[in-house]
């Protein structure tokens, strides 16, 4: 079981420079976890590609049919008390400190491509290469 953020997510879905990292990471380890959260960054990621013509509206709502069924089950909500003293101690914001707390809560780590929510979280933050 490992918590991965909204940006992991997306380059599952949408191909990017990390996109084959993420597949191997899921081929890897296939629990995912996540806060509630990461249905609204993903939404807001998928609206610009949308917006963009990347993507029709057809391909974003599959796109968030398979991502919602990736997740089914694995999404928390997270005390606020908890988010507010991570982003207290840190420079990340409130959004990033949200993954970084499930992933305290779970004991797992957090795979991420954010070097911000790596350096400020080296012990439980880890990038998608390293895992």
């Amino acid at each position: 079981m490992i918590v991965v953020d909204t940006n992991v997510i997306a380059y599952l879905y949408l191909e990017g420079e990390k996109s084959r990292h993420v597949e191997r990471l899921l081929s890897v380890d296939s629990h995912w976890c996540a806060p509630v959260l990461w249905r609204s960054e993903f939404r807001s990621v998928l609206s610009l590609y949308l917006r963009k013509g990347y993507l029709s509206l057809d391909e974003v709502l599959l796109i968030i049919d398979q991502a919602d069924k990736l997740l089914i089950d694995n999404e928390y909500e997270l005390p606020a008390a908890h988010v507010m003293r991570l982003v207290n101690s840190s420079r990340c914001s409130a959004y990033d400190c949200e993954f970084v707390a499930l992933a305290q809560h779970l004991v797992v780590p957090l795979v991420t491509t954010d070097n911000k929510i790596l350096a400020e979280f080296p012990e439980i933050a880890r990038s998608v290469g390293e895992f």
